[in-house]
């Protein structure tokens, strides 16, 4: 009898707009995959052809909190039904630019919804999935504001006011101190070279696992 394909090992990237994280996606592609890991690179909200239309409605279109909230765990339902799910089934690794992480940060505490709501739609949306590690790219706001504005245009969230940003980062504190085993917290004022050298440490036990 052939043997199962051992399940693959889903990995997210968090942090508020301007800490860095989607610098470090091209190296930890290039580190799995030069260990003979597949990976599935990925991003939220968006990662499939009706997700990536959603993402242009959510970042660009004025819209009530319960409409964003709902339109991102829509984008998010396509997203695991049709690409993270049937990745991680066949033995590759997903790695994805923010996950349900953002929505507790971003809509539960940057919009003030609260926990409640993105709980029960967390719940009925992937009750059985988490990300197996999450990188929390953590810098000061100041930095990431004036690095954001040195890059490219900036979408409705990343135009919010220095309070919004705030309560963002303390809702991913928040879900740090929840769930730690799950959570590695890197210091993005670092340079890139001592972030790759954390990043490295922490892939190579993340493989020793499997």
């Amino acid at each position: 009898m052939q043997q199962s394909t051992q399940r693959g090992l889903f990995l997210t990237l968090e942090g508020v707009d301007g800490a860095g994280k989607s610098t470090h996606i091209p190296f930890i592609t290039q580190f799995l995959e030069q260990r003979s890991i597949e990976v599935v690179v990925s991003r939220e909200p968006g990662g499939t052809a009706l997700g990536e239309q959603l993402r242009q409605l959510l970042l660009h279109t004025p819209m009530h909190l319960k409409t964003e909230t709902l339109l991102m765990f829509a984008a998010r339902n396509e997203h695991i039904e049709q690409v993270i799910e049937p990745a991680l089934k066949a033995g590759k690794w997903v790695l994805c630019d923010r996950f349900t992480d953002a929505s507790f940060a971003y809509q539960g505490g940057g919009r003030q919804l609260g926990a409640e709501a993105i709980e029960c739609l967390e719940h009925w949306t992937h009750a059985q999935l988490q990300p197996n590690h999450t990188w929390l790219f953590d810098l000061d706001l100041a930095i990431a504001q004036q690095r954001l504005r040195q890059t490219r245009e900036m979408d409705r969230f990343e135009t919010e006011q220095a309070d919004f940003f705030q309560r963002t980062q303390h809702y991913y504190q928040l879900r740090v101190q929840q769930q730690p085993q799950r959570f590695s917290v890197i210091d993005s004022s670092q340079s890139i070279e001592a972030i790759q050298q954390e990043l490295t440490q922490q892939l190579t036990a993340l493989i020793s696992t499997r």
